[in-house]
């Protein structure tokens, strides 16, 4: 189920108490709500994914009205296209208004079942607000996400509604390989995780000679997600002179990645990234994996600099590794558990937007728009021309666009193209790979 609805009316005050914690977004950017946070939850034995998004249409009296109906109908056509129900959260003290009706015409639009949270009913006075709401023709609950009122009533109504779908990690386990350079911690954070010894941890590099796959599973019964943890050897410097052991552990890492899901790229936060770090991460990339950084030994970092935070270190470790950007990073440590739960919800994510599946007619609206606010660049006197995209593919994301000649593309724009995809659709974690072809002519 979906959450929507325009800014500052407690959306994700309300995610955060059907969630039953506060849930942090997996990305640099404190406090702020990307177009859509998924995660999965759990009311009163029930388990269902719930997507949070972004305010619907945020108002700038320098941008055109045909602009705001515009920019808000797309984000509520990517959230629509992912739920099987929406919950349409309004502002009871501050009464209907005109981008409210604008949301619910998209709602009535896209047929699914939809119903109304009031929200900041604090107290059976304001009940009588929900009224004001009636012209838009959905059922109404007046809640108040902040003091948990309301709340149970009216997910009463909302689980028998939700869809019963297929575990799909019963069949098909998520494979997860952690991987990186040798004491970097990749056998201590899965044994954290697993909360047993089940791999080798030792002070000395190069332990875990070979890719060892462990069974590992979250919560009972039907609803419980199934994984595969794959312990591989870290990396070595130089093969070459080290034999065919360490020759063939850098083979099994290398098949560990092409066979993931999700790779979990561990980093040493005390040392920071190096050379070796930045080949791991290539070899990620060149596999289009999706992918989470996981920095750990946060807790020797903090004791070897007492100034350091995760808002200083985070922009020192994009600019280490530029090309990792698209990955979410989170700061553990397998030591303590510091973070250690956290790293399970984030690899969920990642894996969760490697399978987004964006309606084309959603797609298209996006580069309409990246084109319109930044046109092709020309190059040998022309200029590329975009017709329609349309996707063609998932893990990774794959976008086929047609145009009038590819050779006539830059890498900077295409770039700039991956980039507003990104803000549009989230994707954090979730490799994207863009082929363009040419549109073939009609034969005369």
């Amino acid at each position: 189920m979906a959450i929507v609805g325009r800014p500052n009316v407690g959306k994700s005050a309300l995610f955060n108490r059907l969630v039953g914690r506060r849930v942090s977004i997996v990305h640099e950017e404190v406090g702020v709500t990307r177009d859509r946070v998924a995660c999965e939850a759990n009311w009163e034995g029930e388990r269902f994914e719930l997507i949070d998004t972004g305010g619907l249409g945020h108002f700038d009296k320098q941008v055109s009205e045909d602009q705001i109906v515009a920019g808000t109908e797309v984000q509520a056509k990517i959230a629509i296209a992912d739920a099987s129900l929406i919950i349409f959260v309004t502002d009871i003290s501050a009464g209907l208004t005109p981008l409210d009706q604008e949301v619910a015409r998209l709602l009535h639009e896209s047929g699914l079942n939809v119903i109304l949270a009031a929200n900041k009913a604090d107290n059976p006075e304001r009940d009588e607000g929900t009224y004001d709401f009636d012209p838009l023709g959905f059922p109404v609950f007046p809640v108040s996400a902040v003091h948990n009122r309301g709340v149970s009533a009216m997910m009463e109504t909302l689980i028998p509604m939700l869809p019963v779908e297929e575990n799909p990690t019963e069949k098909e386990p998520l494979r997860v390989a952690v991987v990186g350079r040798p004491n970097a911690g990749k056998s201590s954070y899965i044994n954290r995780l697993l909360k047993d010894e089940r791999v080798i941890v030792s002070d000395v590099p190069g332990t875990t000679r070979d890719s060892i796959e462990i069974p590992f599973t979250i919560g009972k019964g039907a609803t419980a997600r199934h994984y595969r943890l794959i312990d591989t050897a870290g990396v070595q410097k130089d093969t070459r002179s080290k034999g065919a052991v360490d020759w063939f552990s850098n083979l099994r890492t290398d098949k560990a990645i092409e066979s993931a899901d999700v790779v979990v790229m561990v980093l040493d936060a005390e040392t920071g990234p190096t050379t070796r770090d930045k080949k791991v991460a290539a070899k990620i990339i060149e596999a289009q994996k999706g992918c989470i950084l996981l920095c750990n030994k946060w807790d020797l970092a903090k004791d070897a600099d007492e100034d350091v935070t995760q808002t200083k270190y985070l922009p020192a470790l994009r600019e280490a590794l530029p090309f990792m950007g698209f990955a979410p990073v989170l700061f553990v440590s397998a030591k303590d558990g510091y973070n250690i739960k956290r790293s399970v919800e984030a690899i969920d994510y990642v894996a969760a937007q490697t399978r987004v599946e964006i309606t084309t007619g959603v797609l298209n609206r996006v580069i309409e728009q990246a084109v319109e606010k930044y046109p092709p660049p020309i190059a040998k006197g022309k200029r590329l021309k975009v017709f329609y995209a349309t996707q063609s593919g998932t893990n990774p994301i794959y976008f086929k666009i047609f145009v009038n000649d590819p050779t006539y593309a830059r890498s900077n724009w295409l770039k700039y193209l991956q980039n507003q995809f990104r803000e549009a659709f989230g994707l954090e974690g979730a490799p994207i790979y863009i082929k363009l072809v040419a549109r073939s002519r009609p034969k005369k």
